[in-house]
């Protein structure tokens, strides 16, 4: 659609085409009706007689209808003397027109009288040439002005429709024969599809469920976190139950004048109701239904207006049969409790992000059209991305094709998948940064510090990916094939800790001293003791309970703080809690790597010429024996290691 000022700017260049086309158009007809500039002189028949006789005429156009003959002459030579009507004598130039009355006499008649006619002579009957130019002097003016009194009027009618649409619904309408989406298209979220599938056979066989007295709820909320197929799923929904689709934004009913959005509102629910059965989904209700904040200062009077009238109309005293509402928000703790009540939104359909078997099936759709190579196995990449939501497989499989393509390949393999997934992860490789080679040394240790203490603790996923190579912040990265867990144990997360810190604690074996590599390992290590202590109640300590809740509601949605319920000194035994676990993790790490600190070389010195460690490679880095060269580097860092602490004491 065109912007106003688009409109406005069309509609003026439209009037100036007009304008100059009536001039065009009058200068045209005005200009055979102008008296020509050349002398005219009146003069009697006799004098016309003669100068024919004399061979001083060069046309003659006699006009019956009015009785008029008119004479141009032609003069050689001097200009020639004759009289005119009135008497008086005048000159005669050759060019010069003459005009002299016949009354009724035709050319016949001329010639008996002794008129000599020239070769180049006509007789014309119309006499109104002058009369047609004066009425359309006068007409066409008049039409002009007709004609922009008739546009003012028009523009004024856009104008006042213009004004009267402000308040309506600006709800994208899906008709319903043209089915986009359907759930076949909408991988995993079984669960979710089905509490759906019964919106939908409401909307196609309605009666089924009034027969017997059911009713179908009136709103379906959907929740999840970005990119969980949330809007992809609601229009399966309308794909499936072939009826009219109103999309809208919830931001697209708020406006700076307070009462628009309301009535966009009602002007909503009264098309779906025209067009029922029907649905109408919100996408990010969290923008108008939020929490209504009553006296408090900076509340927004126009958005409650707008929540005020949607609750009207999803329960109020007119009943939207045949309307189903479906909204979708990934905050649904700031929503008003007005609008989560049963009879508005009855039904909460929740969409997590997918597991391994869930991944593998979404993989699957948005590789359908894609040239793959016979050795892409799509089940491996779904538990290389423990994490990824739908919108982040989607972005993969795109990424991988934009790879193979950039590589001059005819498909996508393995490799460009597997690049995708550290491009998603970490972002693209920094190939032009210089990394100089002891701070390239350092995060090989620290990798290799990780991926090695990963290997020998039970309790802690396989290690699928060790690289040295730059990408986004991360000078590396160990990446771990990670598991569905709905649940974790404290043997868990402490193996998870000493991960954590083995790369501390391999630059410190190693170098004598740390670097700010491991500051991310250790704020994550932080958070992770710190709920141990205070939300799972894994502190001997401590005991049972957790410290520290969340507030009911939090003021505008601006993100909920931690009330404190527990005394300084409690506090003070938390954070040495907290440090214990940490302590105790780093001690774990330290000593993993001091019992197998041959191979950390070896899978070191390996990163420092491959870069990159997986597969084949990476097994064989963790089981095949070590060679000479790895002794003597062994023996050359026990000697430096003895050397530093030697020089402290």
């Amino acid at each position: 659609m065109n912007s106003k000022p688009e409109k406005f700017r069309k509609a003026k260049l439209r009037t100036l085409l007009l304008l100059i086309a009536a001039a065009a158009i009058l200068g045209i007809l005005l200009s055979g009706c102008v008296p020509t500039t050349s002398s005219q002189i009146t003069i009697n028949l006799s004098e016309a007689i003669a100068l024919s006789k004399s061979g001083n005429i060069q046309n003659v156009v006699v006009n019956t209808s009015s009785g008029s003959m008119t004479i141009k002459a032609a003069v050689a030579g001097a200009p020639l003397s004759i009289t005119d009507t009135n008497g008086n004598t005048v000159q005669v130039k050759d060019g010069d027109l003459l005009t002299t009355n016949i009354d009724s006499l035709n050319i016949a008649d001329l010639q008996t009288m002794g008129f000599v006619l020239p070769a180049d002579y006509s007789t014309n009957a119309a006499s109104s040439g002058s009369s047609v130019g004066n009425i359309l002097i006068v007409i066409i003016p008049l039409l002009l002005f007709v004609g922009l009194i008739w546009f003012l009027m028009r523009a004024g009618r856009s104008a006042q429709n213009q004004a009267l649409s402000f308040g309506r619904s600006k709800a994208r309408l899906i008709s319903g024969d043209r089915p986009l989406v359907t759930f076949a298209d909408v991988a995993g979220a079984e669960e979710a599809k089905e509490d759906l599938r019964e919106v939908v056979e409401f909307l196609r066989n309605r009666h089924k469920f009034q027969d017997i007295g059911a009713t179908i709820p009136k709103g379906v909320l959907l929740v999840g976190p970005p990119g969980t197929g949330k809007t992809l799923l609601a229009r399966a929904v309308a794909g499936e139950a072939n009826a009219p689709f109103f999309s809208v934004s919830g931001s697209e009913f708020v406006e700076m004048f307070v009462g628009v959005g309301a009535a966009r509102v009602r002007d909503l629910f009264d098309q779906a109701k025209r067009n029922s059965p029907a649905i109408i989904f919100i996408d990010e209700i969290d923008a108008v239904g939020r929490l209504r904040s009553g006296a408090i200062p900076g509340s927004h009077e126009e958005r409650e207006q707008t929540l005020n009238q949607i609750l009207v109309e999803m329960d109020g005293f007119d009943p939207n049969i045949g309307v189903v509402v479906l909204a979708a928000t990934n905050r649904v703790d700031v929503l008003d409790p007005a609008l989560l009540r049963p009879g508005r939104f009855d039904r909460r359909v929740t969409l997590d992000r997918p597991n391994t078997a869930e991944r593998g099936a979404i993989l699957g759709i948005h590789a359908k059209g894609k040239k793959l190579d016979e050795s892409v196995d799509l089940a491996t990449i779904a538990k290389e991305t423990h994490g990824f939501s739908g919108a982040d497989l989607a972005n993969l499989v795109n990424e991988a094709a934009i790879l193979a393509v950039r590589r001059n390949k005819s498909s996508i393999g393995m490799e460009e998948l597997e690049e995708s997934i550290d491009r998603v992860i970490a972002g693209p490789e920094r190939k032009s940064l210089r990394v100089n080679p002891r701070d390239r040394e350092t995060t090989a240790y620290h990798e290799a510090g990780h991926a090695l203490v990963a290997r020998m603790l039970a309790n802690v996923d396989p290690v699928h990916k060790i690289s040295i190579v730059a990408r986004g912040t991360m000078g590396g990265y160990t990446r771990l094939l990670t598991e569905d867990r709905y649940f974790m144990t404290a043997s868990q997360f402490k193996d998870t800790l000493a991960v954590l810190m083995a790369g501390h604690a391999a630059e410190k074996m190693m170098f004598g001293e740390v670097s700010t590599g491991p500051h991310s390992d250790i704020r994550q290590a932080t958070e992770i003791a710190r709920r141990m202590v205070t939300d799972y109640g894994m502190s001997e300590k401590l005991g049972l309970r957790t410290f520290g809740r969340q507030p009911t509601s939090s003021y505008l949605g601006l993100g909920p703080a931690e009330e404190k319920d527990y005394s300084e000194e409690i506090a003070k035994q938390i954070d040495e809690e907290v440090h214990s676990i940490t302590e105790s993790a780093h001690q774990v790490a330290t000593k993993v790597l001091h019992e197998n600190k041959p191979r950390l070389i070896h899978i070191a010195e390996k990163l420092l010429v491959t870069e990159t460690l997986e597969g084949p490679e990476l097994e064989a880095a963790f089981t095949e024996p070590l060679s000479e060269k790895g002794d003597q580097t062994l023996k050359k860092s026990t000697t430096q290691e003895t050397s530093g602490s030697a020089s402290k004491n």
